[in-house]
């Protein structure tokens, strides 16, 4: 056996659903407002997770104007043997206002991961976290949490499932099967397996905070009625501790934090076995900021590994419900500490696979590839718009990282820059760019930032580019960034200005409501351009890298 540090998917990936098709593992994971939308990774080992691609590429889906954390929720994958085709069911969440929650969830099929993916079809709207259970008898069942609205009833709703037609996306008709299986409330993300005569049904409960944890019931019907594991806890957590939060909404659970488990919110698993026999859950998680309750990586990925008990329930290996950082994984396997690194030189025509864009689609009216070891962004909206932001970003996947890019800009009107920051939503950022200074006779450095929506200038702090280029670091470490400058290659790096206090880039920073979470969808790192002058200007990047220097 080998040994694997969690998390194996550092940065967003949140909801994971994991796959083993043969001797190859996919996770598929959240996106939000980002596109391209529903990030496959894969993995031949459990150790080391690639990129390979995303599910919604070809304008499925319309971004535009989400609000935080709404967008694309809690993507599952399956197998259907007797066809051989993959299956994704997802959510998109359209609008949380009122906490009515209205999304409209939906079903793809390829007959190969890497694509192409059928076009949606529409499965329902009655509450969101869809995934597909396919029978061995050939039916399939679609399982769901359906939404509560009704004062006096029981929030957030009942699980309920449904035989449907893949194909078609029609509905037989739902059954409410249950309100989850332990106290801590909050369930959903249903997802079926069968083992030894028994549907066992996995549950998030808790909500996504630090009560969050993976909850189980068996049945021998496939609507039930299903008894709960007899612990009457869930199986996987970062806080073992008793919770009672029936009826509640879906909290933070600040006072679920425990100080003793390096990482937080261990919740919403995916069972998967390997080759061998052996048995694991795929979790989301997430890592605070040493001493805060703030998590700027979002909601992460893990592994842990389960077993069979003699009476048919599923425990983790250890005998406990808490989360490991350390688990035991068959081979003999090293993660690679380098893996999330990102050093694009924009050579040939491309860019790196790992590049989203908030809220709309990466099209060639914004962005020009084809010139070799040179990416230009066409500067549209500013960075506060949730319509036409020219923004190329990456998962941020460490608590300590230098990003660093190259930019060429020639800004004729104020309303114009080109950059590189650090972005969470459109309220929420931080923009080192080249500018006009305030009498636009030259171009300057400057930084810009966002924070819970505020624009705030710092304007004390610039310096004359008069060549129109630079290269421009960003040192973060731990919720603090330096931004640091050069105007020559052989020259040194400069700090252009004490470093800022970014903390409030994180999931309980952003706007939210006293008790939730701000968002749930993660810092990245980004290039972008902006002009709300023409939409003609535009930076000319020569690189963009990001090095990690601390695995956590």
């Amino acid at each position: 056996m080998g040994t694997i540090c969690n998390p194996v998917v550092p940065g967003m990936a949140p909801d994971p659903s994991i796959l083993r098709v043969g001797n190859d593992y996919y996770i598929v994971t959240s996106t939000f407002h980002w596109n391209p939308a529903v990030q496959i990774f894969h993995s031949t080992d459990l150790a080391n997770w690639d990129l390979m691609g995303y599910a919604l590429t070809n304008g499925e889906v319309n971004l535009r104007g989400t609000n935080t954390p709404a967008g694309i929720w809690a993507p599952h994958l399956s197998y259907d043997p007797a066809t051989g085709r993959f299956w994704l069911a997802y959510s998109h969440m359209l609008n949380m206002g009122g906490r009515e929650f209205n999304s409209d969830s939906y079903l793809m099929w390829a007959d190969s991961i890497e694509g192409p993916w059928s076009k949606p079809v529409y499965l329902t709207s009655i509450g969101f976290d869809p995934s597909l259970f396919h029978d061995k008898d050939g039916r399939h069942y679609i399982s769901i949490l359906e939404w509560e609205t009704r004062e006096g009833h029981r929030h957030p709703g009942h699980i309920v499932i449904s035989e449907v037609d893949p194909e078609t996306g029609k509905i037989s008709g739902w059954h409410r099967v249950t309100q989850g299986f332990t106290t801590r409330g909050c369930a959903e993300a249903p997802q079926i397996y069968k083992h030894d005569g028994y549907y066992y049904l996995f549950l998030a409960a808790g909500g996504t905070g630090y009560g969050h944890g993976v909850e189980v019931g068996r049945s021998k019907s496939v609507f039930g009625p299903y008894e709960p594991d007899p612990s009457n806890e869930p199986i996987i957590t970062s806080n073992p501790k008793h919770l009672y939060s029936l009826g509640d909404p879906d909290a933070g659970h600040f006072e679920m934090f425990n100080p003793n488990s390096p990482i937080q919110k261990s919740g919403h698993g995916s069972l998967f076995s390997t080759p061998e026999g052996e048995w694991y859950v795929a979790h989301l998680m997430s890592r605070p900021l040493p001493g805060k309750l703030l998590n700027p990586l979002g909601r992460e990925t893990s592994l842990q590994k389960m077993t069979w008990t003699d009476d048919g329930w599923i425990h983790m290996a250890d005998g406990s419900n808490l989360a490991k950082v350390d688990v035991d994984v068959p081979g003999d396997v090293e993660q690679d500490p380098a893996r999330f690194d990102i050093d694009d030189r924009f050579e040939g025509d491309g860019r790196s696979i790992r590049f989203m864009t908030p809220y709309h689609d990466q099209g060639e009216d914004w962005i020009d590839a084809s010139y070799d070891g040179e990416l230009r962004i066409y500067g549209r909206d500013s960075l506060f718009s949730q319509m036409n932001p020219s923004v190329m970003a990456t998962p941020a996947t460490s608590f300590e990282y230098t990003l660093q890019t190259k930019v060429s800009f020639a800004p004729v009107h104020y309303s114009q820059g080109a950059g590189v920051g650090l972005y969470y939503d459109n309220n929420n950022w931080l923009y080192a760019r080249l500018c006009c200074s305030d009498d636009e006779k030259s171009c300057v450095l400057r930084v810009l930032q966002a924070r819970l929506g505020a624009r705030i200038e710092h304007k004390a702090h610039e310096v004359e580019v008069p060549s129109g280029t630079a290269e421009i670091r960003i040192d973060y470490s731990y919720g603090s960034a330096t931004v640091l400058y050069r105007l020559e290659e052989q020259d040194s790096w400069v700090q252009l200005c004490d470093p800022f206090d970014v903390e409030y880039l994180s999931d309980e920073g952003v706007n939210g409501e006293p008790g939730e979470i701000g968002g749930f969808t993660a810092l990245f790192n980004f290039i972008g351009a902006v002009d709300s002058f023409q939409h003609e200007s535009y930076g000319s990047f020569s690189y963009y890298t990001v090095t990690n220097t601390s695995s956590r």
